[in-house]
């Protein structure tokens, strides 16, 4: 009897041993699986905000100071600041989820409210509640040197279809977007893409000097929205969407898993009213929500937004399986994303959560470029 008494205790000892070394290796590979999840979301999101405002060798902003109309938005019915896909003459431009500024709570396990007052196109969506959306324009990074352009409403953009493939990249065979550009002027249209050749429905190019003897360059137009969405399986995830020639976002990827919110604030120059008397100053002295920029889908609207130098993101990234963690005891443990409070849910699902942010300036429109 005394051996079976020992020999129980011991038995304990190693279930209890067992049992904690399982419970810390679930709460590991959580931890892992949520910051890996992070950091592909943050490099998706920098990666993209970086690129805010590029118009070729000038930026928008500066663009919009010279005062010569550009960038040129070739695309009927499409007007400054109305938050259309295709507005281009607005770069970044954000929308806010009631109750979810700095200083705000949400409650994990309920239903967030979505934003508000959004565009049919972005409505369409499906945004999960109680995250911003993000809506970016620009220019692809690697642009097609040109070499010809024909005359006509219809022009006809020439170059070398070896070099044409970079229309192409990241998954857009067939491009409908374009932007041609020197260190002039810029022009945003709908075209027809095949190899060696865009044309131009409806727009002449034709100011344009083409290679050698001119520095025009052809790019795809990007319009992009970042938003948090749901996968197939139910699960919260970071959605990316591309809007096409008919002012839709068709092509919606999931890019990251387990990305539960995302906020969104905005730093704009010091300068109130850009124009080219006014000119931006490169410093960041004011820093808003979306809805502290504007909501205004008006010309003056755009100004709002083309002041904006700087976007600071933060992602709530949770495991994508229980790992045994605990809810925080705490208000003060209780994670943060930009100011907002996510408070314990009801019954602890046993998600492992953290809270990523990061501070990208819009290189584009740093002082001196």
């Amino acid at each position: 009897m005394i051996a079976m008494v020992i020999g129980l205790v011991l038995m304990l000892g190693v279930i209890q041993v067992f049992s904690a070394s399982r419970e810390a290796s679930q709460l590991a590979q959580g931890a892992a699986r949520a910051q890996e999840n992070a950091r592909f979301a943050m490099e998706f999101l920098q990666r993209d905000i970086r690129m805010a405002g590029h118009f070729g060798c000038v930026n928008d902003q500066a663009h919009f100071v010279k005062s010569e109309g550009d960038p040129v938005v070739n695309i009927a019915g499409v007007t400054t600041g109305s938050g259309s896909p295709l507005d281009f003459s607005v770069s970044v431009q954000g929308y806010e989820a009631p109750g979810t500024g700095p200083g705000n709570s949400l409650t994990l396990g309920q239903n967030w409210t979505a934003p508000t007052g959004l565009p049919s196109a972005l409505q369409a969506l499906g945004a999960r509640g109680g995250s911003d959306i993000l809506v970016l324009r620009y220019l692809a990074p690697i642009g097609v040197p040109v070499t010809s352009i024909s005359s006509g409403a219809n022009s006809a953009i020439g170059f070398d279809p070896k070099l044409g493939t970079r229309l192409t990249e990241d998954g857009v065979a067939a491009p409908t977007l374009f932007g041609i550009a020197d260190c002039s002027h810029a022009d945003v249209f709908i075209g027809s893409y095949a190899a060696g050749t865009v044309t131009a429905n409806g727009a002449s190019v034709m100011r344009y000097n083409v290679q050698p003897t001119g520095e025009t360059m052809l790019y795809r137009a990007e319009s992009l929205a970042y938003y948090v969405g749901t996968s197939a399986s139910g699960e919260p995830v970071l959605m990316r969407a591309r809007a096409n020639s008919g002012g839709t976002y068709t092509v919606r990827e999931e890019l990251v898993e387990g990305i539960e919110n995302l906020q969104v604030m905005f730093g704009q120059d010091t300068t109130a009213v850009i124009t080219q008397t006014s000119l931006p100053t490169g410093n960041i002295t004011v820093q808003n929500t979306a809805a502290g920029v504007t909501t205004a889908a008006t010309p003056a609207g755009a100004g709002e937004w083309r002041r904006v130098g700087m976007v600071q993101v933060g992602i709530l990234a949770r495991s994508p399986n229980p790992s045994v963690s605990r809810a925080s005891a705490a208000e003060l443990n209780d994670p943060r994303s930009l100011g907002v409070r996510f408070a314990p849910a009801a019954t602890n699902d046993a998600r492992y959560r953290a809270v990523y942010e990061s501070s990208i300036a819009l290189r584009n429109r740093l002082f001196g470029n």
